[in-house]
């Protein structure tokens, strides 16, 4: 009985070491009481930066008197998250400059740096209107090139691009596949340039708190890192050869002494 008591103790601790990650870790916001409401917050909502590519489509009851403003100027042909060289491709759209202007047609240089996107289109209407141009106008202003950088612990890093401006960082993760078992939730680093100025945050991502950080709407160019959890930081000074033969050992040692905690139990049975 002894011997028997050895073996189930050494299956016991096998199975422990193979639990490397306890469901609260794995969790996102468990801490977040059910069926509970939370205000929606307006952070996503940010200002138009250089380098920007803007969607602006003029719109009127005389169709005729918007065709002058829907003929595309600073064509940048965009492939894969890459800008590459005019007519190169058939997407397009008015590229802020580094200074903050476009150059939009008719109305010439305009300065949009920091303006949203509703501020924009109520400034081309008022222009339109005010010289004469259309009577009713009616303007849309998208992003054409709303790009985020995720690497780190998830299924497929790199980079993703999103119509619009507005993406959550679960909806990032969503799109890389989401964490691996590995990745440190607690603990997501989120980088970001505006106005000249580069800032580094953390976000916990299995706190209800999640979601009044300034980082859970992510931003034009932001990068996402999730970090490793001690368990891979630990492995990642082995040979990973050799932590292969070391999970293959464990789980042939397992498989014997169940086979030998059986036949021991069998003579005992026969000897009865």
């Amino acid at each position: 009985m002894k011997i028997s008591k050895v073996f189930l103790a050494s299956v016991a601790t096998a199975m422990l070491f193979a639990s490397c990650n306890t469901s609260t870790e794995l969790a996102y916001v468990h801490d977040a009481q059910r069926d509970s409401a939370i205000a929606v917050s307006e952070q996503f909502l940010k200002g138009i930066q250089a380098n920007d590519i803007l969607y602006i489509y003029v719109e009127s009851g005389s169709p005729e008197s918007t065709v002058p403003f829907n003929q595309e100027t600073n064509k940048i042909a965009i492939s894969s998250g890459t800008v590459m060289n005019p007519g190169s491709s058939a997407v397009s759209g008015y590229l802020v400059t580094s200074e903050g202007f476009i150059t939009f047609p008719v109305l010439g240089k305009i300065n949009v740096l920091g303006m949203t996107h509703n501020e924009l289109a109520q400034l081309l209407e008022k222009r339109l209107v005010e010289e004469g141009h259309i009577l009713d106008p009616v303007v849309t202003v998208k992003l054409m090139n709303f790009k985020v950088s995720v690497l780190g612990e998830v299924s497929r890093p790199g980079q993703i691009q999103a119509s619009g401006e507005r993406l959550t960082i679960f909806e990032a993760l969503a799109m890389v596949g989401d964490l691996t078992l590995y990745g440190l939730r607690e603990n997501v680093m989120v980088i970001r340039e505006e106005n000249g100025m580069r800032t580094v945050g953390t976000i916990d991502l299995t706190s209800k708190d999640v979601f009044s950080s300034p980082y859970y709407y992510l931003h034009q160019n932001d990068m996402v890192y999730v970090e490793p959890n001690m368990r891979r930081k630990r492995s990642a000074v082995h040979d990973p050869v050799i932590q292969g033969y070391i999970s293959i050992g464990l789980t042939t040692l397992t498989t014997i002494s169940t086979l030998v905690y059986h036949i021991i139990l069998s003579r005992m049975y026969l000897k009865r």
